[in-house]
């Protein structure tokens, strides 16, 4: 795991797999060093660790929230095709999040009551997001994108919405 940040300050934090890591750590910081304006430092504090579970449900007119409280979720929200391609159109889509602790439990009882699941992982959700122009915007999305891009790179968690 690496913390850093994009630029403009936006805080983030990135999973790498692999299987030498005396190559991967060097090139995560060159990225971070070289990458527009990117800079590497602990940031960690400025995200919770949630479980993190995103479902959908056949029926459109699907209650989220009662069934948040039903599951025993902390927080949930609308989640559309267009967020993540798991999603069928046609369905009631929702990202359940819940403590650490409570994932299982959670993503059990999505199954049990009608919902598919297709996520259900521990992950970092952040406290605040930056504001961030057009422009800023553009900046970090291209700096998120040469990590992306690299081979070791498993996931990004930013504060960028």
């Amino acid at each position: 795991m690496f913390e850093g940040y994009a630029p403009h300050k936006v805080p983030l934090i990135v999973e790498a797999y692999t299987d030498n890591h005396n190559r991967t750590a060097p090139e995560i910081r060159v990225l971070f060093k070289a990458g527009s304006l990117g800079s590497s430092g602990s940031n960690k504090f400025l995200f919770d660790q949630v479980g993190i579970v995103e479902a959908h449900h056949p029926k459109m007119d699907t209650d989220r929230e009662g069934a948040a409280i039903e599951a025993g979720a902390n927080e949930v929200e609308a989640l559309t095709h267009q967020q993540n391609d798991d999603i069928p159109e046609e369905m009631c889509g929702a990202r359940f999040l819940t403590d650490r602790t409570t994932m299982h439990g959670v993503t059990d009882w999505l199954k049990k009551s009608g919902w598919t699941v297709v996520t259900s992982e521990l992950g970092f959700v952040p406290k605040s997001y930056p504001e961030l122009g057009d422009e800023a915007r553009g900046d970090v999305g291209a700096f998120l994108q040469q990590l992306e891009d690299h081979d070791d790179v498993h996931r990004i968690w930013a504060a960028v919405r």
